[in-house]
């Protein structure tokens, strides 16, 4: 490929990009002008949803939600890291969503054909990009579950599926580590929630602390990770 063709693909690929914003503003815009204007100075999202950088992954439309609802992060993998070891994005927008912004729920998302997931089964072919590695180590846990407790996965699919789940669950772990989450959780005031979400399907399970299992989340009823509080709401 000549450099003059790469050049083009590039400008289509960038055009594309900008006409999408020109129907937005030209289409959409206008017929929900009155949400943005109540959006224009203030924020009230209902969750936050921690997810991956996936570009498959789009939180607004798998939860058919409006501008202003979620207060999104997204990172390889849907990584939570501990409190207190990374002083990163990811830890300040939990603690601004939670402290800030009052958000009554927090949702871990995590999704099939995971290319993190699969890094985290296959080590080496991270070795050309050291912070991403570097980055991963965060679920290590998650991998060293699975490698130890699940010695019947054909290290196929199988096992994909299962680091998928237990990743969700470390990161839930790891979340339960940021004193902001800890302190409402334990008194009631925050929820918080593991998906891991089928592409292909459009399905989501979502961890139940109860019964320790995945469960469909358009069940009967709706799945918690969350620990049982033990306090009382502070009074206002």
């Amino acid at each position: 490929m000549t450099q003059k063709d790469q050049t083009t693909q590039a400008d289509d690929a960038l055009g594309s990009i900008v006409e999408g914003f020109k129907r937005f503003r030209r289409d959409v815009f206008p017929a929900q002008e009155e949400l943005f204007r109540k959006l224009a100075n203030a924020q009230t999202p209902r969750a936050m949803f921690i997810t991956c950088a996936d570009s498959r992954i789009v939180p607004e439309l798998i939860t058919q939600s409006s501008p202003g609802d979620l207060f999104v992060t997204r990172n390889v993998g849907n990584v939570v890291p501990p409190y207190g070891q990374m002083n990163g994005g990811v830890s300040t927008a939990i603690e601004y969503a939670v402290m800030a912004l009052g958000v009554r729920h927090i949702i871990i998302c995590g999704h099939s054909d995971c290319g993190a997931m699969k890094a985290v089964l296959d080590p080496q072919s991270l070795e050309n990009m050291p912070t991403v590695k570097s980055w991963l180590r965060h679920a290590e846990v998650a991998r060293v579950v699975v490698a130890e407790n699940f010695g019947h996965c054909d290290c196929g699919q199988q096992h994909l599926e299962a680091l998928t789940e237990e990743n969700v669950i470390a990161q839930l772990n790891h979340l339960l580590t940021h004193p902001s989450v800890a302190a409402r959780v334990a008194s009631g005031q925050l929820y918080i929630h593991g998906w891991v979400y089928d592409i292909l399907s459009s399905a989501i399970i979502a961890y139940d602390a109860e019964s320790g299992r995945f469960l469909p989340l358009d069940g009967d009823t709706i799945p918690m990770a969350t620990p049982r509080s033990r306090f009382s709401p502070a009074p206002a």
